[in-house]
């Protein structure tokens, strides 16, 4: 019997693994400042639909532990305490290194993709 290689659905999200913190950095330059749900319904307005909290915080919290966000807890309009995050200037310029990456990357995909 053949190998199954996967639905498409799979294919997405391995790709969506590899970029999500690139996705997560955009939208904080977008939203200057945002808090999980913001972001999570940021980036489904970008087409990520479907994102979880058990996705988007530990991410937010790798991205912070290598210096490319920052947060702080502060209140909530009507409701708990939030914790809110924004982009370093390392979290900038890796967003920026990251575009670009994915510009020669996408690039190269479309090439390969192409059929004569």
């Amino acid at each position: 019997m053949p190998r199954s290689r996967g639905t498409r659905e799979d294919r997405q999200s391995q790709w969506l693994k590899g970029v999500l913190d690139l996705a997560v950095l955009a939208a904080l330059a977008r939203e200057r400042t945002a808090y999980g749900y913001t972001l999570m319904a940021a980036l489904a307005d970008r087409g990520f639909d479907g994102l979880k909290g058990g996705t988007i915080y530990p991410l937010l919290g790798r991205l912070e532990d290598d210096g490319l966000v920052e947060s702080t807890w502060g209140d909530g309009d009507a409701g708990p305490r939030r914790k809110y995050f924004w982009l370093t200037d390392a979290g900038r310029a890796e967003l920026a290194a990251g575009r670009e990456g994915w510009r020669a990357f996408a690039k190269s995909m479309n090439d390969a993709l192409e059929t004569d």
